[in-house]
């Protein structure tokens, strides 16, 4: 199983503890996932993020309604986090989330490892479908992270409906 890695880093304006907590609640994410997604959390509300802890989503990949189980592998308070999908769309993603205190903020890294199923069958569309359709979920987050908290540097992109 071939696997793949995308890392994004962002520096917002606020402080460290306000950025985990926001991370740290479950219902956020929603609010930084594309509509397209027509992403639901399943998992009622809410949710007590610890190690093990368990969270069922909905969503839409290309019209094609997929749920998705994700269990919370580490978990440390204001410093990170890794959540692992269990059930999903792929073979592997494991999503570190790592936060640091920094000059202007706090420094915010996401580290994906991820596989397609059905590899090798599946390698072509990586490149056309998958790695862009990644990106542009991660810029999409990226926007309303610098909109919610602000950015240095970063004039945050208007809103469109």
């Amino acid at each position: 199983m071939k696997s793949h890695v995308f890392e994004s880093e962002l520096v917002l304006t606020a402080a460290l503890d306000e950025t985990f907590a926001f991370f740290a609640d479950a219902a956020n994410l929603e609010r930084i996932t594309p509509a397209s997604l027509r992403f639901q959390i399943l998992t009622p509300l809410p949710i007590d993020m610890h190690e093990g802890t368990l969270i069922r989503y909905r969503l839409s990949l290309h019209g094609v309604p997929l749920e998705w189980l994700s269990r919370i592998d580490a978990w440390r308070p204001g410093r990170s986090f890794i959540d692992r999908q269990l059930r999903g769309p792929y073979a592997l993603w494991v999503h570190t989330h790592t936060f640091e205190p920094h000059a202007q903020g706090t420094r915010v890294v996401d580290h994906v490892e991820y596989a397609l199923p059905l590899d090798p069958i599946s390698r072509p569309i990586h490149p056309l479908f998958v790695r862009p359709q990644i990106e542009r979920i991660f810029t999409y987050r990226r926007d309303v992270l610098v909109r919610r908290f602000g950015a240095p540097g970063i004039v945050p992109l208007p809103r469109v409906s």
